[in-house]
């Protein structure tokens, strides 16, 4: 046994006491190490269901956020996801352990490069790119699925615009104290939106975020 497989059972016990229910989801969070993506010194609380801090002042989401995000956004296997926030790779990694065709974008280049080595080093297969999220990444677009690690102001359009039709897009909208995150679905003359409240991120910087340094 592992030195964390017994905290990483909890873990996935507590997620499903809280409503995660996508086998999947609860499958993907068993197998990838959460630990490997956590700074010391929070190491040893890498299966607490909790934010920790990271570095460039961001975080590791807690457990319960990814799965839930990564719930509403119910990616299939095969599915082009873009991910806005790479941080700590550890939501990007969640996608690409369940099959998903995953793109992460992320501003601070130095969290990009960890993870970046941490993909390699655990063989996931993720196009990554050092820029502004909140203009997406044109290239590849349509996506099946974009989901935001970060808080906006409003959705960007970009975002909106890079959806496939049937696409959803999961982000955290508000102020800088409090958000709901957002499910919105594109149909074929509007958007279906759906809010849950109760959620807390770090801000999203950007052209349609908030101004940063």
């Amino acid at each position: 046994m592992g030195r964390f497989d017994q905290e990483r059972r909890e873990m996935i016990g507590v997620l499903k006491e809280k409503g995660i229910t996508d086998e999947r989801v609860v499958q993907a969070m068993a197998n990838v190490e959460r630990h490997v993506f956590v700074n010391e010194p929070f190491v040893n609380r890498s299966y607490e269901d909790t934010a920790l801090p990271i570095e460039k002042s961001q975080t590791i989401s807690q457990p319960y956020t990814v799965a839930f995000m990564t719930q509403e956004l119910d990616p299939q296997p095969g599915a082009k996801i873009l991910e806005i926030g790479t941080g700590s790779g550890y939501q990007a990694a969640i996608l690409a352990e369940m099959g998903c065709r995953v793109f992460t974008i992320e501003r601070h280049m130095e969290l990009l490069l960890e993870a970046r080595k941490l993909f390699e080093r655990l063989g996931y297969r993720v196009a990554t790119r050092g820029g502004d999220g909140t203009v997406g990444w044109s290239e590849f677009a349509p996506y099946d699925g974009i989901i935001v690690t970060a808080a906006a102001p409003e959705v960007p359009d970009a975002l909106v615009k890079q959806l496939s039709e049937g696409g959803r897009l999961v982000i955290p909208v508000g102020d800088l104290d409090s958000q709901s995150l957002r499910v919105m679905t594109k149909l074929e003359d509007r958007l279906e939106i759906k809010e849950v409240r109760g959620f807390k991120f770090v801000p999203l910087i950007g052209k349609q975020g908030w101004n940063g340094k």
